[in-house]
């Protein structure tokens, strides 16, 4: 290996057993391990963020399998490139020999063709597709290739791995464990690195290339603050306003600061952000931060969504601006975030309790003998369209998830429920 490559390359893993993180995916005993270890996997859709090893696991795997692997990045590939490598797969098979691997990173950046161009490969079995996304494959990947793929989901690196990969970097790495280096705080690497292991060893190079020339290297805290601050753009710019700047924007509306919000979105539009990425936060903090105390932002941040994705850049800044100045100017209630959580949380505590009968649906005679649908009662039959009946289970009864906010919206709404249900909930 070549001492010219980075350290994160050098410290790639090449199995399973060096693999770090995602144990729920390829621990012993793991799904994914054991299809891998069976020798039969299926196409699949690896989510998560930066640097947590979906490149690295597409590679183990083809390793594993022993298959021929081809890889696009979906950045700088094509639909013609998508053909020339199927055809490739195609002329590398022969009898009884298993497909292909196909490896396609940051498959969210195809559009519907490129994507098409993929349907029938995989579903005749011509490649076994592995597709690497940061973004949710729900929006990003269309349908009919979703439905052929499982999806694993790759969760950030937590501090132990985080730390784990550090010592054995210091201990194993060709350069490094040559030079005589001393962590006393790990907390700023920790920070920096954000869960991603590929900026961990990144920000690792950068600060002891600062003190090659000394005998003695030592990290600390002040000493990575410093030196990143001197080296910015070697380190990693892109993942760091991927997460960090979109926090700031974010935080700015639910603190109802348009200025800030507009600021933090410019430094996003000129750092090259991707403005389906905003659209969809956006989306996010209409609802959640904004929500019932004025709904009518969910259907601006859709508009907005909707918008931005047919026009593009540059006109697209206009609408992103519009949609971040009338959300950090509404008024804001997480009643509803609020009330999904707590009924979340009480379904996993109480578990699947029966639909009470009378709300039951009756469509075959035994449903009806069953007395499924027997006591319901149909609102509209009653004055103002509205009779007082259980709605929940009987174990649940008088329990209330949503709780009105303090702003004139939901406090109308809680006086208007009040009316209706008296004494049962407490708004």
């Amino acid at each position: 290996m070549s001492i010219q490559q980075p350290l994160a390359e050098r410290m790639r893993p090449k199995s399973l057993d060096d693999y770090m993180g995602q144990k729920h995916l390829v621990a012993p005993g793991a799904v994914l391990r054991k299809s891998i270890e069976s020798g039969r996997i299926s196409s699949m859709i690896l989510w998560g963020p930066p640097g947590v090893g979906k490149t690295t696991l597409a590679q183990i795997i083809s390793k594993s399998l022993e298959r021929p692997f081809f890889t696009l990045s979906a950045v700088n590939s094509g639909v013609k490139d998508v053909r020339d490598v199927l055809e490739k797969a195609k002329q590398s098979q022969f009898f009884d020999t298993p497909n292909p691997l196909l490896f396609i990173d940051e498959i969210h950046r195809f559009n519907k063709s490129q994507q098409d161009s993929l349907l029938a490969a995989v579903e005749n079995g011509t490649v076994t597709l592995i597709g690497a996304t940061t973004e949710n494959p729900s929006f990003e990947v269309i349908s009919p290739l979703l439905s052929r793929c499982q999806v694993y989901v790759l969760k950030s690196l937590d501090k132990e791995d985080l730390q784990f990969l550090l010592q054995k970097a210091l201990s194993e790495d060709v350069v490094l464990k040559k030079l005589d280096i001393t962590i006393l705080e790990d907390d700023a690497l920790m920070r920096f690195s954000g869960g991603d292991a590929r900026k961990l060893m990144n920000v690792l190079e950068i600060v002891v290339n600062s003190q090659i020339a000394n005998e003695k290297i030592i990290i600390t805290n002040d000493v990575v603050t410093s030196t990143l601050q001197e080296n910015i753009a070697l380190y990693d710019k892109g993942g760091e306003q991927h997460y960090d700047i979109i926090s700031a924007f974010i935080k700015s509306i639910r603190g109802s600061d348009p200025n800030a919000a507009v600021y933090w979105l410019a430094r996003m539009l000129e750092g090259g952000e991707d403005i389906k990425f905003i659209a969809r936060r956006l989306l996010i903090s209409a609802a959640e931060d904004v929500g019932l105390a004025n709904p009518n932002a969910l259907l601006l941040a859709q508009s907005c969504f909707n918008a931005i994705s047919v026009i593009g850049m540059p006109e697209a800044r206009i609408i992103l601006s519009e949609t971040a100045v009338y959300l950090a100017t509404s008024p804001k209630s997480n009643s509803a975030y609020m009330a999904i959580n707590e009924a979340l949380a009480t379904v996993k505590q109480t578990g699947m309790l029966p639909v009470p009968l009378h709300l039951r649906n009756a469509p075959t005679k035994l449903m009806e003998q069953l007395n499924y649908g027997d006591g319901y009662k149909y609102s509209h039959d009653f004055p103002g369209h509205f009779v007082k009946q259980e709605f929940l289970p009987k174990e649940l009864s008088q329990t209330t998830f949503w709780k009105a906010a303090d702003n004139k919206r939901e406090q109308d709404t809680k006086q208007y429920m009040q009316v209706l249900w008296k004494d049962k909930y407490s708004f």
